[in-house]
């Protein structure tokens, strides 16, 4: 197999178009985000010139990371035998704040059981500075990937997601397992698996995640990690695309670092990767925020393994992330103005929802 980690989107843009432009079969796409805007059109017209020449293409599109787009938007693509699915449209309803976050967040695509990637960068022109973690695969963990896409466009339809969904587990392949994790207060599969690999780093744990708002046993697991001796990182962006979710997770911000966790902010653009390296050795590159509402309310997926090759890879992203980072000011946190303080409480009861 071959693996290729890729940070820079407009690389990951091409990548992907330059594998979508050569497919033979078919191309499978399962995305959170897909803008009607120049980068969402670029993708549009190619995955249509592949249904022109015959090829089978189906995408699977969430319903509030689509934006204004909807059926029309593909209207050639569909007549052309495209299928195109928009997962759980919003209503407005007594469940709002559980059901109607239930999003569909994972990036996967897939062409002719021989390519197969896997991140954090959504389809749409609005990122194309933000530095991301995506991962391009040649070989076997296609035909995986390609599964579990099937599996959530068959279970997903405008009325109702199935239990085929609901109930399924992990995928063993080699030295690799995809953790599929679906919205769940008790399960939280993904999460119990990352506080599983932290409490047993014996070395490093390293952290990159856009939005930082760890749950009690995360917290806890990475507290006494560092307690330990163990080389806690964790990188975060310096002013994220959510205001409101950079306000709240400064309410963390010092516990940790009195804990000794180190705390790093990216400054040049929005750190959007999602990473979590234990002692070097194993990884986990996935569509999952380090927050409340990826665990416990959104369809999320991570591949974890330990290929010497993704680590290498991973190791010299962390390295370029971390030149262009600077560290926590404890002091400075504790000046922060009275009313972000403030803020940090109201917003403290919906954490869950960011």
């Amino acid at each position: 197999m071959k693996f290729r980690i890729i940070d820079d989107t407009l690389q990951y843009y091409n990548l992907m178009l330059n594998d979508i432009a050569q497919a033979h079969s078919y191309i499978f796409l399962e995305t959170y985000k897909f803008a009607n805007d120049h980068m969402g059109v670029r993708f549009r017209d190619a995955l249509t010139r592949k249904c022109r020449e015959g090829l089978n293409v189906k995408i699977l599109i969430d319903s509030w990371g689509k934006g204004p787009i909807s059926e029309t938007f593909f209207s050639e693509l569909i007549n052309l035998g495209g299928e195109v699915k928009f997962f759980e449209k919003i209503k407005i309803n007594t469940d709002l704040f559980t059901r109607g976050h239930r999003r569909d967040h994972r990036k996967i695509l897939v062409v002719d059981d021989a390519i197969s990637y896997i991140g954090s960068a959504n389809i749409t022109g609005y990122n194309l500075n933000w530095r991301e973690l995506c991962l391009r695969m040649e070989g076997e963990l296609a035909l995986s990937f390609k599964k579990v896409f099937l599996e959530n466009f068959e279970a997903f339809n405008p009325y109702i997601i199935t239990n085929k969904v609901t109930f399924t587990r992990k995928i063993k392949e080699g030295d690799f397992e995809i953790i599929r994790d679906v919205p769940s207060i008790q399960f939280q599969r993904l999460k119990k698996r990352y506080t599983q690999l932290i409490k047993k780093a014996d070395r490093s744990v390293v952290i990159e995640t856009p939005y930082f708002l760890p749950g009690f046993m995360l917290r806890k697991a990475m507290m006494d990690a560092s307690n330990r001796g163990v080389d806690v990182t964790v990188i975060l962006p310096k002013h994220s695309d959510v205001r409101m979710i950079d306000i709240l997770r400064n309410k963390y911000l010092g516990i940790l670092h009195n804990a000794r966790i180190k705390l790093l902010f990216y400054l040049p653009y929005n750190l959007h990767a999602k990473l979590l390296m234990i002692d070097n050795e194993v990884f986990s590159i996935s569509s999952a925020n380090f927050d409340y509402r990826s665990f416990r309310y959104q369809y999320e997926i991570a591949l974890i393994g330990s290929d010497n090759e993704i680590l290498r890879q991973l190791n010299e992203h962390i390295a370029e992330t971390i030149r262009n980072s600077h560290p926590f000011d404890h002091e400075e946190w504790t000046r922060r103005p009275m009313i972000e303080k403030i803020f940090e409480w109201i917003l403290l009861p919906l954490r869950h929802f960011f």
